[in-house]
């Protein structure tokens, strides 16, 4: 089998990795459930070459997370449940739907740039995937929460944000991010307050600490900053300076473990003011 640009090769290589006695001994005993970690990884090498200005590795990272796609679309296709087929048939009637100011006749380009038109094509989505879930036997009450269709195999920065935001949609939100600052001092407050406690327990900490992360990714938002992205930055920015400690160490013959922090300390303050490469 040769390499090819058509996707159907693609398909026909996940066709024969899966073949239940030719194929892939570990590929043919996957499952989604067993992919979708690395379908998420796949997408953080994407955003990683993205934000490393790599063409050359984003053009290969990009195949990796198509190849997810395939992958899971084939094991539904397995099943009976639907093909890549299906899948690339589901998008572009969503895309063009969701955009009758450039596909959809003059009337509807007309309708299209009309104040609320894309809350009406959400809501016929919504109705959509109701009626989709009824056929399949699925309950109504699956269905009872706006909040129902943040997925919840997002980041859990992404997904917080997501939720605030279907939330927001019906007046549950502040109108000032000054306010979400109180919010967070109120959450640091509450943290030390049970760190104060004879006996600390972990469960409620770890409550605390969610609540406090919630309202910085709520914060993030009203400021509209992507705080996946942010913290990201922040994870690079801490590996540079580390890196820097452990570069100045390494040149006097020593170890960060054979050093004291104000030692460390002080290399971390240097690194701040050196720039990045």
């Amino acid at each position: 089998m040769q390499p090819s640009r058509d996707i159907e090769r693609l398909i026909e290589i996940m066709v024969a990795l899966r073949d239940p006695e030719t194929g892939c001994s570990w590929d043919k005993v996957q499952d989604s459930h067993s992919i979708a970690p690395y379908t998420i990884e796949e997408a953080y090498e994407v955003a990683d070459a993205i934000e490393r200005g790599d063409l050359h590795d984003l053009e290969e990272e990009l195949g990796d997370l198509l190849l997810q796609v395939v992958y899971h679309a084939r094991m539904a296709e397995e099943i009976d449940a639907f093909s890549f087929g299906d899948v690339v048939l589901a998008i572009t009637s969503k895309m063009i739907r969701r955009h009758p100011h450039v596909f959809g006749n003059e009337e509807a380009r007309s309708a299209g740039a009309a104040k609320g038109f894309w809350e009406t094509i959400k809501a016929e989505e919504k109705r959509l995937r109701a009626e989709k879930r009824r056929l399949a036997g699925q309950s109504e009450a699956q269905l009872v929460s706006l909040l129902d269709d943040v997925p919840a195999g997002m980041t859990t920065l992404a997904r917080a944000v997501k939720l605030q935001q279907k939330a927001g949609t019906v007046g549950f939100d502040w109108n000032d991010p000054r306010a979400v600052l109180d919010k967070i001092k109120e959450e640091i407050a509450e943290i030390e307050h049970e760190l104060d406690c004879p006996t600390v327990s972990k469960d409620r900490v770890q409550d605390e600490v969610g609540d406090l992360l919630f309202a910085v990714a709520n914060l993030a938002r009203h400021v509209e900053v992507d705080p996946d992205a942010a913290l990201r930055g922040t994870n690079e920015k801490f590996r540079h300076r580390f890196r820097h400690i452990e570069a100045e160490l390494a040149s006097q013959g020593r170890s960060p473990a054979e050093a004291s922090l104000d030692e460390m300390e002080a290399l971390w303050v240097e690194a701040k003011s050196r720039p990045r490469d």
